[in-house]
């Protein structure tokens, strides 16, 4: 079952980069895109949607943008889930989006990896917000508590997260690496357990905070 997308931004450069970024993810479809807030409304009365990603600035639809744009969606769409992707890092603004209901705010300057992150862990029902739009204590209190848990990792358990938090299924863990299913799905609840994460949308978002998502190629068993 793969989680439909909507892509709202008034820049079709960007709208592209984003869909060449998650093509490669199997768990994801993007069902539409928009350019303003008319286009969200007329794509979400007809577009199968579990997440929208939008843009905050995003003029001349019929709908307005910003917090106006957010509170309607809110309203009219209560069970829509949404990902505001932009510029912003204020605090204060962040935290109005965060009394709005909305459960992500990325920053465009940070890592677009943060983004499949993102999309996982609110559809898992969880928050994520990247580096750039936390706030200081967050983030020092994140980074702590990531430091300590990657290093009770195995490197095995290490690979097998870095995997699964890119859109690997276990199957498909399994047959790259060349183990059983059983080995993977062991090793995978073995990192939960020693982090003391008990669901796949905070392992997202360790996975991400300590870097494995960019750690090196995959090591193959003896």
């Amino acid at each position: 079952m793969k989680i439909n997308l909507v892509l709202a931004d008034d820049h079709p450069a960007l709208i592209a980069g984003i869909k060449h970024e998650l093509s490669g993810i199997h768990t994801l479809n993007v069902a539409g895109t928009a350019r303003n807030s008319t286009e969200i409304v007329e794509l979400l009365s007809h577009v199968s949607c579990d997440i929208l990603i939008t843009d905050y600035a995003m003029p001349g639809g019929e709908f307005g943008d910003g917090m106006a744009l957010l509170s309607f969606l809110r309203r009219r769409y209560p069970d829509l889930k949404i990902i505001v992707f932009t510029t912003i890092s204020n605090p204060a603004m962040v935290q109005e989006m965060l009394k709005l209901g909305i459960r992500s705010v990325l920053n465009k300057i940070d890592d677009v990896g943060h983004l499949i992150s993102a999309i996982h862990t609110v559809y898992a029902g969880s928050a994520y917000f990247s580096p750039s739009t936390q706030t200081p204590e967050a983030s020092a209190a994140h980074g702590r508590m990531s430091e300590t848990g990657a290093r009770q990792l195995t490197k095995r358990e290490a690979e097998v997260v870095r995997l699964y938090v890119s859109g690997l299924s276990i199957n498909e863990i399994a047959s790259q690496l060349h183990r059983t299913k059983q080995t993977i799905s062991s090793q995978k609840m073995n990192a939960m357990r020693k982090l003391g994460i008990e669901r796949d949308a905070d392992l997202f978002r360790f996975a991400y905070e300590t870097g494995l998502v960019v750690t090196t190629e995959p090591q193959q068993d003896a």
